[in-house]
């Protein structure tokens, strides 16, 4: 059954203020149209509501039943409304997304500054998370896109494909192979290595692209991040292999050398909810990152 929401604001307004003339006022309603509100609701009860004289309303038996049960669930309403339009309002005034931690510590942090200036009163909230957990964190609705490392996705996901960056060897500028402009894979046999936990896309990228060769390399320590690797490497303790961008935010001690016998590369994606647009905010931002990577392809051309 339809529930008349207008019809019971107007019975409650004239049992409060006793009058159909103020409560026209209050409703912003000609009284005409009051009282076709009241008649209307009235007759969808089958009972009388008001009893109207020359000189007073009264409520009838009926009336001051219903009364008491109407007011309060519009006053819940009103709080619900109010709940969710401040809700709304709050989510206009931020842009969530999620990103790996080394494309944000390094491509984004400038850029999100950039951003900020031309959105005055507008938070920006970066969640930096492994590339796994981007997706899902985007899957969830808990950001409104992602920046994350190609693999495979959910069928509720859009994947946009926005550069390819290289990975290189990472070693202390005192390592034998620091002079080198470039290393091959075999040269890192018998060295001791470094490399990010299992669940690392980065990980299991670098191992399949190494073949064979990875089974037989040193794979001595084992870590959280990227930059407990590099001070590893920094201190003399190891090589690692990592991507390319870490080298500007790598202890000066490092040097970085490319492959020239392996394509050991990476493709950066963003993903989004498929069908679910991005708010106007969200958009503008990612158009930014599109343009900002678009340059790391420009680069490596």
């Amino acid at each position: 059954m339809r529930v008349d929401y207008l019809g019971l604001e107007a019975f409650v307004a004239v049992a409060e203020l006793g009058s159909f003339s103020r409560a026209a006022q209050r409703l912003n309603l000609t009284q005409t149209a009051l009282s076709h509100r009241i008649r209307k609701i009235e007759e969808d009860l089958g009972t009388r509501l008001l009893v109207r004289t020359s000189r007073e309303v009264s409520l009838t038996m009926a009336g001051q039943a219903l009364l008491p049960q109407v007011r309060g669930r519009l006053e819940t309403l009103a709080e619900l409304y109010g709940t969710v339009r401040n809700s709304g309002r709050e989510a206009m005034r931020k842009v969530v997304f999620a990103s790996v931690p080394t494309i944000a510590g390094y491509y984004l942090a400038g850029l999100m500054q950039t951003f900020s200036e031309a959105n005055q009163g507008l938070s920006v909230i970066l969640l930096d998370q492994p590339a796994a957990a981007v997706v899902s964190t985007v899957q969830r609705g808990e950001a409104e896109f992602g920046i994350t490392i190609t693999g495979a996705t959910p069928w509720d996901i859009e994947s946009e494909y926005l550069c390819t960056e290289p990975y290189v060897l990472l070693v202390n500028r005192k390592h034998r192979l620091a002079g080198r402009k470039s290393v091959r894979r075999e040269d890192l046999l018998g060295e001791p290595l470094v490399r990010i936990r299992t669940q690392s896309t980065n990980r299991q990228l670098i191992e399949d692209s190494l073949g064979s060769v990875s089974r037989e390399l040193d794979w001595r320590f084992e870590v959280q991040n990227a930059a407990t690797a590099m001070n590893l490497v920094a201190a003399g303790t190891a090589i690692t292999v990592l991507p390319r961008l870490t080298m500007y935010q790598a202890p000066h001690q490092l040097v970085g050398l490319s492959f020239d016998d392996v394509d050991l590369t990476r493709a950066v994606v963003a993903v989004t909810r498929r069908a679910v647009p991005l708010s106007d905010a969200a958009e503008s931002l990612l158009a930014m990152i599109r343009k900002r990577l678009s340059e790391v392809d420009d680069a490596h051309a």
